[in-house]
């Protein structure tokens, strides 16, 4: 199957990529620079040259691509309007271009702000909708492509994916242990954390692509939840620093823009998507990541 990757040299993106070609799909992924270029080339993938702005680059990728796997996002914590934007408008523009195809659309979503009080599940419709929504809503827009003959599929990711050389959550909550010399965690520690190694990531969504129908939740979770004590318990073992409870009214001081996420309970469950996929994680879990030293190093930039 010919394949449109869009993040394709991210964190998540790179691993997916590797196990597409494993599987003997011919790959082409959205590069916004020359080294991602060369590393995508390297690995026997074809590159389209742009990023998330450049709609017509991905437009194009669409159209000519079996498939498109939608995995980039601007990450941008400064400017949260332009990165929502940007992403409602790529799913947009993909789902405008696979319309009346049938072809599948696999999109990057996440299990969090799903439910209260309980791990969310793949029969938890996504609460987002509209422009100004987190992730711009981009979840039930891709959903409505369904009814336009397009195989739309969600790629919920647990709040970590881990693993050696992770810039993401974990690395940034390591990072403020670093700098305060302590590995705190808010309040009572036992809110909670779905979790899931790339590798275990990367193979579902190769799964998914061949595997789930039009309107599939898929779950990238390996662990239901950690409790953010563990979580803070391990990063001071690896790092050799004291741990503490952080007040919550010192939570968004102490953490920054962080810790908004790290008092959250983002637990969510993945019996349907095993069971759908025949999907078995075996990485490690992220305590085991983090005792390994996977986060002991400051993380590359991204």
């Amino acid at each position: 199957m010919r394949v449109f990757v869009t993040g394709a040299s991210g964190w998540i993106g790179s691993a997916t990529v590797d196990e597409l070609l494993a599987a003997g799909h011919e790959v082409t992924g959205l590069a916004r620079s020359d080294a991602s270029a060369a590393a995508l080339q390297a690995k026997g993938a074809h590159v389209r040259r742009g990023d998330l702005d450049d709609l017509a680059s991905i437009r194009a990728g669409a159209q000519d691509a079996e498939a498109v796997i939608h995995l980039a996002n601007k990450h941008d914590w400064a400017d949260q309007a332009g990165t929502i934007a940007a992403e409602r408008a790529a799913v947009q523009t993909v789902g405008d271009a696979l319309a009346g195809t049938g072809r599948p659309f696999l999109f990057a979503s996440g299990v969090a702000g799903l439910t209260k009080g309980r791990p969310a599940s793949e029969d938890d419709a996504s609460p987002f909708f509209g422009p100004e929504s987190p992730r711009g809503g981009s979840e039930n827009l891709a959903f409505e492509f369904a009814d336009r003959g397009v195989r739309s599929v969600a790629l919920r990711f647990s709040p970590t994916v881990h693993g050696a050389r992770d810039h993401g959550f974990i690395a940034i909550i390591a990072a403020v242990a670093r700098e305060k010399g302590v590995s705190g965690y808010p309040g009572t520690g036992t809110n909670r954390w779905a979790a899931v190694h790339r590798s275990d990531a990367a193979r579902l969504v190769a799964l998914g692509l061949t595997k789930a129908p039009a309107g599939a939740r898929l779950h990238a979770v390996a662990e239901e939840g950690i409790a953010s004590r563990d979580i803070a318990e391990a990063i001071g073992r690896s790092l050799g620093l004291p741990v503490t409870s952080i007040a919550p009214d010192d939570v968004q001081d102490h953490f920054g823009w962080i810790g908004t996420f790290f008092s959250m309970d983002l637990a969510a469950t993945s019996t349907a998507t095993r069971e759908l996929l025949g999907w078995t994680p075996t990485g490690p879990t992220l305590i085991e990541d983090l005792d390994a030293g996977a986060y002991l190093e400051p993380a590359p930039a991204s």
